[in-house]
């Protein structure tokens, strides 16, 4: 007796076209996020297309934030891949109502929107509490390096952009010289006939180095001064420097060290150690809430260091979520004398780790009383259980962003725009989570 299989007829068309609610499982993320965003204030998405007269209709704004968000919600963060998907992927198809966007429109519609999209993660931040989904006991804070969308290799250092500045302006000097002879010569034998033409490839290319070369300079002695300025940093009438306290420093006011380095591809982002080495990165930054393991608070930065941020990020979670945290927990690198005794001051009880124990040991006999404090309260079997919980709110936030997702770098440049990255990425991991706690929008 022959198999018998169930009927397939790839071939057979439809009599009626079939529903987009019936494409996917009801309990999809794309439904849920679909269903989220058109429960948010979206006037500012829409007010950019208000009375402009445009002869061509815009895309709707809801469908590309539901586009953009279930991308970077999925791990699809490039907008060419995010316009192949609107066409393969079932769940993008869904969301997309056969609207097909161009990359270049879906690339351009999120920078245009960084403002409203860093707002609309304070919205979502601010619909979890209203759900009862943030309580904020423990607030575990942390950040992590990601890499921005530029090389290393074509970053910098001052001192060597001081000797190719010299060497470009010695050869641009020599084609000069040589363009001019060769001018002199084909006029005695040919004759003039009044055409200089334009500046030879060679001289033109060495041209066009030097001025970029010279404005990241000016970028990073621009940059120099305005940290001088801030450390208080003057120079005597012996033209010495001289910072706070009167110590002399070695530099002259206002000239960057000459390991001081400048990016040519995204200037704001900076070389950082990593697991894998030194990369060119951004300091993400995230305030996670322990019972949901929700991010209440994020922010970037492109310093290394995290210490200056800590306050910063317990203030951004009290205006998002209108709570006080419980206990905030941070580790070693948050460490700073004025930030803890700042938390003091805001009645905020926290345990921030001081680094080993002989850094411990040493800052309970030091003159920082706010750090000595802290040292105590580290010691007492209170504060060391409260500690023991800070890897597991955080990091694995991190890891499901990193890892399962695959965020690693950024698809932006420049401080403000990938710092609206960060949070339209934030903003999607919460909408899982939320998915993931069956959190019905409402």
């Amino acid at each position: 007796m022959p198999t018998s299989y169930r009927t397939y007829s790839p071939d057979q068309g439809l009599l009626l076209p079939s529903s987009l609610s019936e494409w996917l499982p009801e309990d999809h993320l794309a439904y849920f996020i679909s269903d989220a965003i058109e429960a948010m204030d979206l006037e500012a998405f829409h007010a950019r297309y208000e009375g402009d007269g445009r002869r061509r209709q815009p895309f709707d704004p809801r469908m590309m934030i539901k586009v953009l968000i279930y991308g970077y919600a999925t791990g699809v963060f490039s907008s060419r891949k995010i316009a192949r998907k609107l066409s393969e992927d079932v769940a993008f198809r869904v969301l997309c109502a056969n609207n097909f966007p161009a990359h270049r429109t879906i690339r351009e519609f999120r920078q245009l929107h960084l403002e409203e999209f860093s707002a609309l993660f304070v919205q979502i931040v601010q619909l979890a509490r209203e759900a009862g989904l943030v309580k904020l006991g423990r607030l575990g804070i942390d950040g992590t390096k990601i890499k921005a969308n530029a090389s290393k290799r074509k970053a910098m250092s001052y001192a060597r952009m001081q000797d190719e500045e010299v060497r470009l302006k010695r050869e641009i000097a020599g084609l000069l010289k040589q363009a001019e002879a060769l001018d002199r010569s084909e006029d005695a034998e040919h004759g003039s006939d009044g055409d200089e033409g334009g500046l030879p490839q060679e001289l033109k290319r060495r041209a066009d180095r030097l001025k970029v070369i010279q404005a990241a300079k000016a970028r990073l002695e621009e940059r120099q001064r305005q940290e001088d300025k801030a450390d208080a940093r003057i120079v005597d009438e012996s033209g010495q420097t001289r910072a706070m306290g009167g110590r002399r420093v070695q530099r002259a006011y206002g000239v960057p060290e000459a390991d001081a380095q400048e990016n040519f591809t995204d200037p704001d982002s900076r070389i950082m150690p990593t697991l894998g080495g030194f990369a060119q990165c951004y300091n993400a930054q995230a305030a996670v809430d322990e019972g949901s393991q929700l991010i209440v608070a994020a922010d970037l930065s492109n310093s290394a260091t995290d210490y200056a941020s800590l306050v910063s990020m317990v203030l951004q979670t009290q205006c998002n979520t209108g709570l006080d945290p419980q206990m905030i927990l941070a580790d070693a690198g948050y460490a700073s004398e004025r930030e803890l005794r700042s938390l003091e001051e805001m009645q905020l009880p926290a345990c921030v780790a001081l680094g080993r124990k002989d850094n411990q040991r040493a800052v309970i006999a030091s003159d920082k009383p706010a750090t000595a404090r802290m040292a105590q309260r580290l010691r007492t079997k209170e504060g060391q259980a409260h500690y023991r919980r800070r890897k597991t709110i955080p990091e694995p936030v991190f890891g499901w962003i990193k890892q399962v997702l695959g965020f690693r770098s950024f698809s932006l440049r420049g401080l403000c725009a990938v710092n609206a990255e960060w949070r339209l990425m934030c903003a999607a991991m919460n909408l899982k989570r939320m998915h993931r706690l069956e959190w019905l929008p409402g």
